[in-house]
């Protein structure tokens, strides 16, 4: 692939990448002529933007390209190089080339008027994506499934709290308090319209930021959890976009959340008392003429949803690294939580890992229930695609559907702790086929990495138990 049509995913067959790439430029600054800033993004192992803030006449070089460091996809969650990777110091640390992905060039939630952001992807020495970068883990998975004429349609709903920045009287987190009413929640309200009134002009912000962005979001729903919620994003057929969009709105709830003195947290389970936050990807199939093949003639599931079903579930054990990519994240899978321990699916069921959600032929789809909200999106998607790819290329048998509480039924067991599932992925694991082997060790070691480093600190716990007892 030339470096230029990286330029994004806006190939032309009339006329360069770069043009479009200048149009689109053209068209922004027109729009906002304010723009003194431009901060150029690439996403990291972790799903955690690293990139640089650009005056705005940095744009009109942008299309040549700018260069990153490759570890930068060598980086542990605090940012550091995990140099066991092999491709930090003992290689030089050696610069690669980024270019622009169109349609990516939008205002900044930090400042709409003056501040631009925009997205990176990077390119190797011989100008083919750089195959360490999840964004192109993610094309290289989504390109085989459509090689077989079928095209995804995805949606993801992301979960996340507001926290006050001040801690309680403990030093442990609390809620915040609303804006409008002055008083912290501290109990549940799931679905409750007055907890979103309390909260109506941070959301109403996050509304207007993410229309400005383009982003497709619906508005917010007042989760299980005081200062929890849930926002949806719409589906569609370009999973790379809707990836991208994703990661966008993250950071922009994050900035909004700055703004009103609060912080806004993914973090898998920020409470030990409350349910954690997840990510929940919807996937259906259609073919060249749009039509949804999950759902037969008949309206049954179909022998395509079938065969899909059963690849997930039985690559699943094997992708709880990259579901659930840190200590924390496995806090998440306890009891009682709505948070399936066993790979199980059903209809119309909450309490399964793959949710058959009701509704008609058309919106036969997935409800993929496994990831953390801290996950990242371009994995999480790329290992429900090769989980359906596994499905398609094995004769694989399916459990039957769960009926009544999947919490409390016994099925395939999840890993759900870190060292047991990053154990997984040092195996022979099919993962390595479809995502690609360099790609699942360089993870694995990273994330060895953090893991070793966490289990090294002394937590308060520890000191609390055992300093005078032990």
């Amino acid at each position: 692939m030339q470096a230029n049509t990286k330029v994004t995913t806006l190939p032309s067959a009339s006329e360069p990448a770069s043009t479009l790439f200048e149009q689109e430029v053209a068209a922004y600054l027109n729009r906002y002529p304010d723009t003194q800033y431009v901060d150029v993004l690439l996403t990291d192992l972790n799903g955690i933007f690293r990139g640089k803030r650009l005056p705005v006449s940095a744009l009109d070089k942008l299309e040549a390209g700018c260069f990153f460091p490759a570890s930068m996809f060598a980086m542990d969650f605090r940012g550091n190089v995990v140099e066991e990777t092999g491709i930090g110091q003992d290689i030089g640390e050696p610069d690669l080339p980024c270019y622009p992905i169109a349609g990516t060039l939008v205002p900044s939630a930090a400042d709409a008027e003056t501040v631009a952001q925009l997205l990176l992807t990077m390119v190797d020495e011989n100008q083919q994506p750089f195959a360490l970068e999840p964004r192109n883990v993610l094309e290289r998975v989504w390109r085989q499934v459509k090689t077989r004429g079928l095209t995804p349609v995805i949606a993801l709903e992301l979960e996340f709290y507001l926290v006050d920045r001040d801690r309680d009287e403990q030093g442990r987190l609390q809620p915040p308090c609303s804006p409008l009413t002055q008083k912290r929640d501290t109990y549940s309200q799931v679905y409750s319209v007055d907890n979103l009134n309390n909260f109506a002009e941070i959301l109403a912000d996050i509304d207007n930021i993410a229309a400005l962005q383009k982003l497709p979001a619906d508005g917010a729903v007042a989760e299980a959890a005081p200062g929890q919620f849930e926002i949806n994003m719409h589906h569609g057929s370009d999973v790379l976009a809707a990836c991208d969009q994703a990661l966008a709105l993250k950071r922009l709830i994050k900035l909004v959340a700055e703004q009103y003195e609060m912080d806004a947290t993914f973090m898998a389970k920020p409470y030990e008392e409350h349910p954690g936050s997840g990510l929940h990807v919807h996937i259906s199939v259609t073919d060249d003429q749009g039509e949804n093949l999950f759902a037969d003639e008949q309206g049954d599931d179909s022998p395509l949803l079938k065969r899909s079903l059963a690849g997930m579930l039985d690559l699943m054990p094997d992708s709880m690294a990259l579901l659930a990519p840190n200590m924390n994240a496995f806090r998440r899978f306890q009891p009682g939580m709505y948070v399936p321990v066993q790979a199980s699916w059903g209809h119309n069921n909450r309490t399964v890992a793959l949710r058959i959600p009701a509704g008609d032929d058309e919106a036969r789809r997935i409800e993929y229930r496994v990831p953390g909200a801290d996950a990242n999106p371009y994995l999480v998607v790329a290992t429900i695609l090769a989980g359906l790819l596994h499905g398609l290329d094995h004769e694989l048998p399916l459990p039957e559907p769960v009926v009544g509480n999947g919490l409390e039924q016994e099925g395939l067991p999840l890993p759900t702790r870190q060292s047991s599932a990053l154990a997984r992925l040092e195996g022979d694991t099919p993962l390595k086929r479809y995502l690609g082997e360099e790609f699942i060790d360089v993870y694995r070691i990273c994330k060895q990495d953090e893991l070793l480093e966490f289990e090294t600190r002394i937590t308060d716990i520890e000191l609390e138990w055992m300093l005078k007892n032990a």
